[in-house]
């Protein structure tokens, strides 16, 4: 074991794929001779070489591009966007051909790829540098969504994104890149995606949340249960596919709900939740569902940023309204 942050069991994931299997390479914008802007390719090109660690210009929709010829014809490229609010001149090619190309070729052809993005805000960056548009990647069919937030799920989660037959859009929350440490196993293993994690059980309400918003929804868990209020924190970890039925369950159980995400609130991916819940478990509810989210605006620059992030006093003040309802 080695005790790692979000951003080392990254770099850990890619050498060890890089090193299991010659068709793995790693493609994007500084990822070579930099690093990455986030320094998670660091040393990679050293070990592996230019041929495996691929700098590219800056072309979202390039990098894309060629990473999706190159899955087609068998290789399995790991294609890095430097934040997701850069991804959408890429928008085209992950539409209309990465997600699509299964169907499109009646499954003669699959596209065994991984687009990584680093996403959200909280660290006072410019313009385009802290985007939560997950929603509009997950209502895409033909592409998985992954948001790991521990160092041991970034791993694993990876590394089983990379071996997936189709594409991984795979988000990485900035946040918390180097926020905790944990122990990882060292060599290769795998997190299932499309696996929730329950990191508190919890009787009283269940908190749903993915992504950098774990963070204040484990801090909202403390204070309730200093309040003698048992809260059970849902990490959902992958977007799509969903894990349905361990939402449900722990609803079910708690009859009481609270969704939690740092994106804007109108039809961002907390919306589907809640409407999961009041298709699959809406007589358990005791309480309509409450939504925590961002403003319906573009996150602020520093100086604002502050008023926008979801915070833990307000995940907490949700989870009492659904206790008085």
């Amino acid at each position: 074991m080695s005790e790692l942050t979000l951003a080392g069991a990254l770099t850990d994931a890619l050498a060890t794929a890089l090193d299991k299997d010659q068709r793995v390479l790693v493609i994007g914008e500084d990822v070579g001779q930099t690093g990455g802007v986030f320094r998670i390719t660091d040393g990679l090109i050293g070990r592996f070489g230019d041929q495996r660690v691929i700098d590219t210009p800056v072309a979202e929709s390039g990098i894309v591009g060629a990473a999706f010829g190159m899955a087609v014809a068998g290789l399995r490229p790991v294609a890095e966007i430097q934040f997701m609010g850069f991804s959408y001149p890429a928008y085209d090619q992950i539409l209309s051909h990465v997600a699509r190309i299964r169907n499109r070729s009646q499954h003669r052809f699959s596209a065994p790829m991984v687009i990584r993005m680093p996403c959200g805000g909280g660290f006072g960056a410019a313009e385009h540098h802290s985007e939560s548009t997950e929603a509009i990647y997950a209502h895409i069919p033909g592409l998985k969504v992954v948001i790991p937030a521990t160092p041991y799920d970034a791993k694993g989660l990876l590394l089983a994104a990379i071996d997936s037959p189709d594409p991984v859009i795979f988000l990485e929350p900035i946040r918390l890149y180097r926020l905790v440490r944990e122990e990882v196993p060292e060599g290769y293993y795998t997190v299932e995606i499309g696996k929730a994690r329950i990191e508190t059980e919890g009787s009283d309400v269940s908190i749903i949340t993915w992504g950098a918003m774990t963070h204040e929804v484990r801090e909202a868990v403390e204070v309730l249960a200093a309040d003698g209020i048992s809260a059970e924190m849902v990490d959902l970890r992958t977007l799509r596919p969903l894990d349905e039925d361990a939402i449900i369950d722990s609803v079910q159980k708690t009859g009481r709900a609270v969704v939690v995400q740092e994106a804007p609130k109108t039809a961002g991916f907390g919306a589907e939740i809640a409407a999961l819940i009041g298709e699959r478990a809406l007589y358990s509810l005791h309480a309509p569902v409450e939504r925590v989210a961002g403003w319906d605006t573009t996150i602020p620059l520093k100086k604002a940023e502050h008023r926008y992030m979801p915070t833990t006093e307000a995940i907490v003040a949700a989870a009492r309204r659904t206790l008085d309802a």
